[in-house]
């Protein structure tokens, strides 16, 4: 994984805004509704193409396919075998601790919430058969890449995200005897996509905003203590899955759930943190940026980074339509920094853009991510 080691590198947190046409073929896939598949992969190609030179143009030094070639986390019950998609009715607002303290809001944020989903269900043993899927979304990126007519720009290297045993076993188990061996046996198949993409030559990103983002559902609210045993199993099981890889080719990206909401009940990130660091990855990816966790880079302050590893925190925001100053980004780029040194920061965004604020809206903040990478730079290498 390449280092800032005379200018400050700009990365972001993987999704990105889909075009309309290939959206609306996601949202009926979800809908478990009959699509064109042969027309959904050419908008995935042709998709890719474009998001690549997006970034380019804007100035994103570490980017990636834009995860076109999913629609959702719920994709991955494509990728294992062993599981079905059970077609339900979407539940009121009240599975998490926040929308019951806030439910008028997020009743008048959501209203009519009801329809139907899918959500997979674990009926068998779990192994990878996505093998077809990772292959097009590698070879897609690749195509991008060699394609680039971007005159005079280049990129500094390429990541792919993967989904971590842990959120993605958010879903129901109906086969496994414990939640232990379920999330074992997710992390053992998915190692083999979490392979093939370093071995296409790609940085592997780990979603994980499960990680911390799983304490707001439980209800009632649990102990520290108790949550921290359950994030623990998690962790183990996605080290499983990351064993025998390479760590400097990993990054491992959390947040607090991108829903567009108060976020009262988000577990700290001091009580998380030596967890987030016992993944074995080079890079860690997290939520600084937006006003409920932008105080949290005092936390860095009495945890140490370990030597060798990277820290990418987000300096904008998916959680606001403000389009950060370039000035706001590089100040909040200087405070890390200063505490961890400047070769160890890569300038991140909170979360994934697509779908959380309008395109237009995420080009604008990524140009503005690299314009304060930029001021940043002169004043950390003067």
């Amino acid at each position: 994984m390449k280092r800032s080691d005379n200018r400050i590198i700009t990365s972001h947190a993987g999704s990105l805004p889909r075009p309309p046409e290939l959206l609306a073929l996601n949202n009926a896939r979800l809908r478990a509704e009959p699509i064109d598949e042969a027309r959904r992969r050419q908008l995935v190609r042709e998709g890719v193409h474009d998001v690549v030179r997006k970034q380019i143009e804007t100035g994103i030094d570490s980017l990636n396919d834009g995860e076109f070639g999913k629609a959702f986390f719920l994709d991955y019950a494509g990728r294992l075998s062993g599981f079905e998609s059970r077609v339900r009715a979407n539940a009121p607002v009240t599975q998490r601790r926040n929308f019951l303290e806030f439910a008028d809001f997020y009743n008048e944020l959501y209203p009519g919430r009801g329809g139907v989903g899918t959500e997979p269900n674990c009926i068998g043993p779990i192994a990878y058969a996505g093998q077809d899927a990772i292959a097009t979304d590698i070879a897609n990126f690749k195509a991008a890449l060699e394609g680039l007519d971007v005159d005079g720009v280049d990129y500094v290297e390429a990541f792919l995200p993967a989904i971590a045993p842990g959120t993605f076993g958010r879903g129901q188990n109906r086969y496994y005897k414990t939640e232990e061996e379920f999330l074992f046996a997710v992390g053992d198949a998915m190692r083999e996509e979490y392979k093939a993409v370093i071995d296409a030559g790609f940085v592997l990103q780990i979603d994980d905003p499960g990680l911390p983002d799983t304490w707001d559902t439980i209800i009632p609210e649990p102990t520290v203590a108790e949550y921290r045993k359950f994030a623990q199993v998690r962790i183990e099981a996605l080290n499983h899955g990351l064993r025998g890889l390479p760590e400097d080719r990993i990054r491992y990206h959390i947040c607090w759930g991108s829903w567009h909401g108060p976020h009262t009940n988000d577990i700290p990130l001091e009580d998380i943190v030596d967890l987030v660091l016992m993944v074995n990855a080079g890079c860690y990816s997290l939520e600084a940026a937006n006003a409920r966790h932008e105080h949290e880079w005092r936390v860095w302050r009495d945890t140490r980074l370990p030597d060798g590893k990277l820290l990418m925190p987000g300096v904008v925001s998916h959680a606001t339509n403000v389009v950060e100053h370039p000035r706001l980004v590089a100040d909040r780029i200087i405070r890390y920094a200063e505490i961890v040194g400047r070769e160890n920061v890569i300038a991140g965004t909170d979360c994934g853009m697509g779908g959380r604020i309008h395109p237009s809206l995420c080009w604008a903040k990524f140009k503005a991510l690299s314009e304060g990478a930029a001021l940043a730079t002169r004043e950390l290498w003067p």
